[in-house]
């Protein structure tokens, strides 16, 4: 073993878990288990502190290193654990002396402070084992306070990577054979605001495809939908090699709840950012980050965030039912029952399978383009699985026609490539 990398939690993790090794090896570490970790929820931390607890028995003489969002908000939790030999934080995770200190440092930890961080750096991945697309990281950090949320204190303020590192990344990774590639932060909507001239997402994107020609597919991570551009819109609208699918940090569909979670939006702007990308791309499909059982819930407000799964027509949904978070607003409202919240999350993924179905049923007797993930599994551009009826190289992107569907699977006839893996 060299250096083995378990991330948790977001797009943006996988993405720095490919940093993460590069550095590591770059200073020189061997014999390394290198945890990312996730602060979103309670049971995230959990599962970390188990992960971590079962490396070291079936790895005792492993170097057991922890980083990532729990750590830069906790880091004192992992410092105490017998099991862990060294902590680093969320800036250092990213830069080659975090493991200098790791193999020379005397202390157990090195956290700075994220809040002073103002740049965010671009790293040159050309290589994300196991993968089909590649991530590129084009945001860090955020300046909003949802109620509930206490990734800004691990992440810090938000930071743009400059449009010239983007562009020569992306070509980078097109040329190591990749088609698609996904854009991803931590607030991606807030893109440019503190870089020179305040260029847009939507901006950004359009030079983006413009200076990349031959990159295939561009995706984008989760959005804020209040945020959209007037740019970004019109991408949708004429770029088909940007994906038709969106997934949106909702949170929530009850007005009294969005307010109290310090929300951007409503519900009536929910539905109208749907209704206007649908008319511009009648073929888009939808995704939502949908939390339930906020403090103060009741059924009502609860049903409001139901319905407006069919209302949106919402296909792929992640639903968590509310963690309270130390330090967060929402930690002091009054609580609803963990029963009641896990019932709750139960319904809505119930909505979420029910609309799911009824997508996949309805592609039946379509064709698709399909990035290949493993050798018959493959991506649809609206990001549906489909199990494909032959092997076909992993990175490749096939031409398929849709003859029938399973739970969560379409089934598809491959007619043809469309574009070929290249050497990664």
């Amino acid at each position: 073993m060299t250096v083995e990398v378990v991330n948790f939690g977001c797009r943006l993790n996988s993405y720095e878990g490919e940093v993460i090794r590069q550095k590591a090896e770059e200073a020189g570490l061997s014999g390394a288990l290198i945890f990312n970790s996730c602060a979103v929820t309670s049971e995230a931390e959990r599962q970390v502190r188990q992960a971590i607890r079962k490396a070291r028995k079936e790895n005792p003489a492993a170097k057991i290193i922890v980083t990532g969002c729990s750590v830069q908000v906790h880091p004192e939790m992992y410092a105490a654990m017998a099991e862990v030999d060294k902590v680093i934080g969320n800036q250092e995770k990213l830069e080659k002396s975090g493991y200098t200190f790791v193999m020379e440092g005397n202390e157990k930890a090195l956290v700075n402070d994220i809040m002073s961080v103002k740049e965010t750096a671009s790293h040159m991945v050309t290589s994300f084992d196991g993968k089909a697309r590649a991530f590129v990281q084009v945001q860090n950090g955020c300046d909003h306070r949802c109620t509930f949320c206490i990734i800004p204190f691990g992440r810090g303020p938000s930071r743009s990577v400059p449009l010239g590192d983007i562009v020569a990344q992306v070509r980078k990774l097109v040329e190591s054979g990749f088609n698609e590639v996904v854009l991803t932060g931590v607030d991606i909507s807030d893109y440019g605001k503190d870089l020179p001239g305040q260029p847009t997402l939507g901006q950004m994107m359009r030079r983006l495809l413009a200076l990349v020609p031959e990159l295939l597919r561009l995706r984008l991570s989760s959005i804020d939908a209040v945020e959209v551009d007037e740019e970004l819109y019109r991408l949708l609208a004429e770029e088909p090699r940007l994906m038709p699918h969106i997934h949106i940090s909702l949170q929530a569909g009850d007005d009294m709840i969005l307010k109290r979670m310090k929300r951007r939006h409503l519900r009536k702007d929910a539905l109208d950012f749907c209704a206007r990308v649908r008319s511009l791309r009648p073929d888009v499909v939808f995704g939502a980050d949908i939390i339930s059982g906020f403090p103060t819930e009741d059924e009502a407000m609860f049903e409001n965030t139901l319905r407006l799964v069919d209302e949106a027509g919402l296909t792929y949904l992640h639903v968590f039912p509310y963690s309270s978070r130390p330090g967060t607003p929402a930690a002091k409202m009054p609580q609803v029952a963990k029963t009641v919240r896990k019932e709750r999350a139960g319904r809505l993924r119930a909505a979420g399978e029910k609309q799911l179905q009824a997508y996949l049923a309805s592609r039946v007797g379509t064709k698709a383009q399909a990035i290949v993930e493993k050798e018959r599994l493959g991506r649809t551009e609206h990001f549906s699985l489909v199990e494909l009826n032959r092997d076909c190289m992993p990175g490749s992107v096939v031409e398929v026609e849709i003859v029938d569907v399973t739970p969560h699977l379409l089934q598809g006839v491959v007619t043809g490539l469309r574009h070929a893996a290249g050497m990664r």
